[in-house]
C-alpha cells in the first residue's frame, strides 16, 4: 500500500479521535513505527490491520469508518489540494459525477505509483447515477462514497447515496440520486490559487 494512503488514515484517526486513540490503534495493529512515511510502501495487510484495529477500538463498522475517511479527505483543510483537484472536475456536482471515472488517471498523474481500481459511471439521463469501482483495493468504494458525500456538500447539492459490494475482491457500485443541484450555497471555489 502506498504510504500516502496509510499516512492519510493515520492523520484522520489522530485528528478525529486523538493521539491516544491513534497510539492504542497502532499498538493493536502491531506498527513498529510511530507514524507512517508518506512516500514509502507498506504491506496491504498492515493497512488492513490498522483499519480493523480502529474499527474495534472505536466501535465503528469498517465501512462507516472508511466512508468517514473519504469525507475527511475533502472536508479537512489539511487536504485542500485534494479538494481543489476534485473541483477541477466541473462547475456543478453533476459535471463532477460525470467525470469521476477519470479519478484513477488523475491520481496517477500526481502519484505515479498509486494504483486505484478502475471507476465507471452510468446515468439514467436525469438524476440517478451508478458509479462502479473495480476490484483490487478493498474499502476503496467506501472511501469514494465519503468523498462523493463531501463533494456534494462542497457543491451545495442535495443527494442520497447507497453503496453495495458486489464481490469479495472489493468491486462495488455506489448509487447516487441528485435531488437538488443547488440546495445550499456550498463552499467557495475559484480557479486561481489566492496569493500567499
Amino acid at each position: 500500500m502506498h504510504g500516502l494512503v496509510n499516512r492519510s488514515i493515520e492523520c484522520f484517526l489522530r485528528d478525529t479521535y486523538g493521539a491516544s486513540a491513534w497510539s492504542e490503534i497502532s499498538d493493536v495493529a502491531g506498527l513498529e513505527v510511530d507514524s507512517f512515511e508518506a512516500m514509502l510502501g507498506y504491506e496491504d495487510d498492515l493497512t488492513d490491520s490498522v483499519v480493523d484495529a480502529a474499527s474495534d477500538r472505536l466501535g465503528k463498522p469498517r465501512d462507516e469508518l472508511l466512508e468517514d475517511l473519504g469525507t475527511y479527505l475533502i472536508a479537512n483543510r489539511r487536504y485542500e489540494r485534494l479538494r481543489r483537484l476534485m473541483r477541477f472536475s466541473g462547475e456543478t456536482f453533476e459535471e463532477f459525477l460525470l467525470s469521476v471515472d477519470e479519478l484513477p488517471d488523475r491520481a496517477r498523474l500526481a502519484l505515479p505509483d498509486l494504483r486505484l481500481p478502475p471507476v465507471s459511471i452510468a446515468s439514467d439521463g436525469a438524476d440517478r447515477f451508478e458509479i462502479c469501482c473495480g476490484p483490487g483495493l478493498p474499502g476503496f468504494s467506501q472511501v469514494l462514497a465519503g468523498v462523493l458525500r463531501a463533494m456534494a456538500d462542497d457543491y451545495g447539492a442535495l443527494v442520497t447515496l447507497a453503496a453495495r459490494v458486489t464481490t469479495d475482491e472489493g468491486a462495488a457500485c455506489i448509487h447516487v440520486t441528485l435531488h437538488e443541484a443547488r440546495h445550499s450555497e456550498g463552499r467557495g471555489f475559484v480557479l486561481a490559487t489566492p496569493p500567499q
